[in-house]
């Protein structure tokens, strides 16, 4: 089966910093394949000029904002021109003007087998915080839509921006970054290392032999957290659901199985979220395969001792006890079979 490709939305007002945290990224995927659409907004693609030839595909929309200029079949268009590339991740970097709302609209209808939500990222420029939130007003809404928000700039940042930041995210995870430092790894999986006899040099392979001799310290990502569950005790659907659709703050990615248990229902479930996005795919355990529930959560300023705490609530030592419509929160959001 083909893999699905995370598509990953970057917004944020005009000079928040989404062309450098792209260009970090690209600099820093650990040999992932990135895929980019670049909106500028005007007929001169500064921005994408900015990123091409560091990038394995792209797409460029100019003098249009891209949640205003395509539906959902013409970002379809798009994204099938860059997932026949064999492609990791793809990045929408949004104009600046961009609404986020429509982004995430237009993704989220999209009819397109091979590609999956990946997230909303809002990047806040720190530095002009209070002036961008003059201008903009909506910026309030923007921060709350998003799935993480990056606080760029943090090292010119003035007294009390952040605690705003914060506020106006409520629970949504905000990561204070430098230069658009952020770890690939936060945003999608980074692949094992492909081994290839003979091929091209990529940008990738370039870029690694003219900085082989660079003191990378002074390019550290910006810290995030991560917590890791295993259990091989079941765990109660009902209360498990009520954990995910009520997760602590700061979470922003969860991934791993769980075992249910419940006499029918024993298949491995696949979880994924991104912010508030829950994504569960059902299907058998491996021959050898250990059962149990393996979960790793990713985010800012998380509570690792009381989401394990949490968690392990969840458990269920007789799941032959449990009555079947406690799946009825878990078959919600499993994809029709």
């Amino acid at each position: 089966m083909r893999k699905q490709i995370p598509v990953v939305l970057v917004a944020g007002f005009l000079g928040a910093g989404k062309t450098t945290l792209l260009n970090h990224l690209l600099h820093n995927s650990s040999g992932a394949r990135i895929g980019v659409v670049v909106n500028d907004f005007g007929s001169i693609g500064v921005d994408a000029m900015a990123v091409a030839g560091q990038v394995d595909s792209m797409v460029s929309l100019n003098n249009g904002c891209l949640c205003c200029a395509v539906d959902a079949s013409g970002l379809d268009g798009m994204l099938a021109r860059l997932s026949g590339a064999d492609l990791d991740v793809i990045v929408i970097e949004a104009s600046g003007l961009a609404e986020p709302r429509g982004l995430i609209r237009l993704l989220l209808a999209s009819e397109h087998e091979h590609i999956e939500y990946g997230g909303l990222v809002e990047v806040v420029d720190g530095a002009e915080f209070t002036a961008v939130r003059a201008e903009h007003p909506e910026l309030a809404d923007h921060v709350r839509l998003a799935d993480l928000v990056v606080l760029n700039k943090i090292d010119r940042i003035a007294d009390g921006v952040r605690e705003t930041v914060e506020e106006l995210a409520q629970g949504v995870p905000v990561l204070g970054v430098e230069h658009g430092r952020i770890d690939p790894a936060l945003l999608f999986e980074l692949p094992e290392r492909r081994e290839e006899h003979a091929r091209q040099l990529s940008f990738l392979d370039l870029s690694e032999e003219d900085t082989a001799d660079e003191d990378h310290s002074r390019h550290a990502h910006a810290r995030y957290d991560s917590v890791e569950f295993e259990s091989e005790t079941p765990l109660h659907p009902r209360r498990f659901m009520e954990f995910m659709e009520n997760r602590p703050a700061g979470i922003y990615r969860i991934k791993g199985d769980v075992d249910l248990g419940l006499p029918g229902h024993d298949k491995k479930y696949t979880v994924h979220t991104v912010g508030a996005f829950l994504r569960l795919r059902r299907s058998g355990w491996a021959a050898g395969e250990r059962r149990g529930t393996r979960l790793v959560l990713i985010g800012a300023g998380i509570d690792g001792e009381t989401i394990g705490k949490q968690l392990r609530s969840c458990e269920e030592p007789d799941p032959s006890q449990v009555d079947s419509q406690a799946m009825l929160p878990v078959l919600r959001f499993l994809p029709e079979e």
